[in-house]
């Protein structure tokens, strides 16, 4: 199974309808990337909203996701959080529910020195046998994790499959791969990056900008494992605008609007602190669209 995980993972939004989660518009996304392209699907990432959703509904989302792909593409659940107890009872559920690998991004907040980062994914990769993914998102969770420290839980844990890469930090993807060879997996995170990164070696794409336009990112991975870089770079340069757009304000504040204005998702609510794009956001977004041939 581990060699279906590379390509496209986008990570999916979680629709909402009015307080509870749209369970009937998750499965119709996952089935928005099937049929778009996608290689695989990224559940409970950060552009899903996971802190504003409980341990209950996170699983249920997994378990939904598992059984509407059927196996026809891998299913990544994150399951990380800044509790190591939460975090297991999130990585087993995923598990037995078919999941196909775990995203856990570094304990956010409490900034812990690396022998403890090392130790708890060392915990956490013993309690799965499936492969296990370390989110690596420095600007979110104040967190860097060292090349020594993969290399020391990787020694350890042989489940532990590779990384997804969110900061613009390129000597790292050069030394990660140094250190543990051309098998240890580094999806790129921030679009901005997303050709150089495969071109340097990463196995694949988790980007946010996958959820508007999957079939085109899809390509970009597959150009380049044809090393076909021109065609490659064409692509990564088309999608900048868009990416760009994702960030006007917090994700997924306007990847949700544009989503729905595409008819990809039915409504673009949000659970507090989180809110909709304002109407001034949303005249910015219309205009990026209808350049992108979306609209």
């Amino acid at each position: 199974m581990s060699a279906r995980l590379r390509g496209s993972f986008p990570p999916l939004v979680t629709p909402f309808r009015g307080d509870a989660v749209d369970l009937d518009a998750y499965g119709r996304l996952v089935e928005h990337h099937i049929n778009g392209g996608s290689h695989g699907i990224l559940v409970n990432g950060t552009t899903a909203e996971p802190s504003t959703l409980t341990v209950d509904e996170r699983n249920e989302i997994v378990s939904l996701a598992v059984s509407t792909s059927s196996g026809r593409v891998p299913v990544i659940a994150a399951t990380g959080s800044q509790s190591l107890a939460e975090t297991l009872a999130l990585s087993t559920h995923a598990e037995r529910a078919g999941a196909d690998a775990l995203l856990v991004v570094t304990p956010y907040y409490i900034r812990p020195p690396q022998r403890g980062l090392v130790e708890y994914y060392v915990e956490v990769c013993g309690q799965v046998e499936i492969p296990v993914l370390v989110y690596h998102i420095p600007g979110r969770t104040a967190v860097s994790m060292e090349v020594d420290s993969f290399v020391q839980v990787r020694e350890r844990c042989p489940n532990l499959l590779g990384v997804k890469h969110a900061s613009t930090d390129l000597s790292f993807v050069i030394d990660l791969l140094l250190a543990l060879g051309d098998d240890f997996r580094i999806f790129v995170g921030l679009e901005s990056l997303s050709f150089p990164m495969l071109a340097m070696g990463a196995a694949g794409l988790m980007n946010a900008v996958g959820n508007l336009d999957p079939a085109r990112v899809a390509a970009l991975c597959e150009a380049v494992d044809a090393s076909d870089l021109k065609r490659a770079r064409e692509l990564h340069n088309a999608l900048v605008e868009l990416s760009q757009a994702i960030f006007f304000e917090t994700n997924p504040i306007p990847l949700k609007y544009m989503m729905k204005r595409i008819s990809a998702l039915d409504r673009n609510e949000h659970r507090l602190p989180m809110v909709p794009a304002t109407a001034e956001l949303e005249r910015r977004l219309d205009a990026v669209l209808e350049r992108a041939g979306l609209l």
